[in-house]
């Protein structure tokens, strides 16, 4: 029979005098649910920041230069519409002013759409 001996508020030393290992074990399982819970702020905060596109966005209504606008027919597309607004210009230069103003990822339009126009090409 081995020898423990109980110290003062510490429960029973064996007599090796090494305190007794804990018998909770972290699972493989346990392991997975504890990284995933971990990383899971990590995730959510990036894709929060993905969605912010990393920085701030100016609105048109903040601006102090009024917009003018122009709304898109059925079947027109961006290159008739930079051609209509400004025909002295290269329209692959208007198409991407047109494109970073209005924020729009494809050049493909919907009829009905309204469009900002670029300060240098409005109609006084």
């Amino acid at each position: 029979m081995s020898t423990a001996t109980i110290g003062y508020g510490t429960g029973i030393i064996p007599a090796s005098g090494r305190p007794a290992q804990p018998r909770l074990r972290l699972t493989k399982r346990g392991r997975g649910v504890l990284t995933t819970l971990a990383a899971a702020p990590l995730v959510v905060g990036a894709f929060l920041f993905a969605l912010n596109g990393g920085g701030a966005t100016a609105s048109l209504q903040s601006s102090d230069v009024p917009f003018e606008y122009v709304t898109v027919e059925a079947g027109q597309s961006l290159w008739s519409v930079a051609e209509s607004i400004a025909p002295q210009a290269d329209p692959r230069d208007v198409i991407e002013q047109l494109k970073d103003l209005n924020r729009l990822g494809s050049t493909e339009l919907l009829a009905g759409q309204q469009l900002a126009i670029p300060v240098e090409y409005r109609q006084h």
